[in-house]
């Protein structure tokens, strides 16, 4: 599996891969959509696939001497790690963000634990919507990709929006007292996206195994 997943970073990764990884640090932006950020960590993984589908990735993988549910693990493993880096990326910026006083952001939530909980969650539902729709057919990246962005934008829209009513105004704080209150929301988001992508995994190794390469 390490050999298969450094394939995948060397080999199959897009290089805007890399890139949309390293925009976590737009967080640093003042009145930046921040989940806009969430967006670039599930479009890299739809150019990826797309990538893969042009290059032949899914075939040469599969030839070589291991099997269908490896390869899909894999895929699963350079997702998580390409999701998971991005927001560990954007972390210094949003300390720096706070050093430098810069004012709540005024389009919706800003960069706190919070923001963090809510991107797990995103993440999660496209890696869930994504993953088994695209291994269906190992070839279908655009549909899978439209049909995972309904419910992301959806959530994106309503997180932004849900920072001006009064009654969640603690997620658009920074306040140490704020962010203790976020906590659970972190937690409950890292939970939610490690389930999803069990779930997501498991899902389109079985389809995968069905798709006559």
């Amino acid at each position: 599996m390490t050999k298969l997943l450094f394939k995948d970073l060397t080999l199959a990764a897009h290089p805007t891969m890399y890139v949309f990884v390293l925009l976590g640090c737009l967080v640093i932006v003042p009145s930046y959509p921040l989940t806009v950020i969430f967006m670039f960590g599930c479009l890299a993984q739809y150019i990826t696939l797309t990538y893969s589908r042009e290059t032949n990735d899914n075939w040469f993988t599969a030839v070589l001497p291991v099997t269908k549910r490896e390869v899909v693990r894999a895929r699963f493993l350079l997702a998580a790690l390409a999701q998971t880096v991005q927001l560990f990326v954007s972390v210094p910026f949003a300390a720096l963000r706070c050093m430098l006083n810069i004012p709540n952001n005024a389009v919706g939530i800003d960069a706190n634990v919070a923001w963090y909980g809510i991107g797990f969650i995103i993440f999660a539902v496209f890696d869930l919507v994504f993953f088994p729709v695209y291994y269906r057919t190992g070839y279908k990246s655009g549909k899978a990709f439209i049909l995972a962005m309904i419910p992301v934008v959806i959530m994106m829209a309503a997180s932004e929006a849900a920072s001006h009513f009064p009654a969640l105004s603690f997620l658009d704080s920074t306040a140490p007292c704020d962010l203790v209150r976020q906590i659970p929301l972190l937690i409950t988001g890292i939970v939610i996206y490690a389930a999803a992508m069990f779930t997501a995994c498991r899902i389109s190794e079985n389809r995968f195994e069905k798709v006559d390469l």
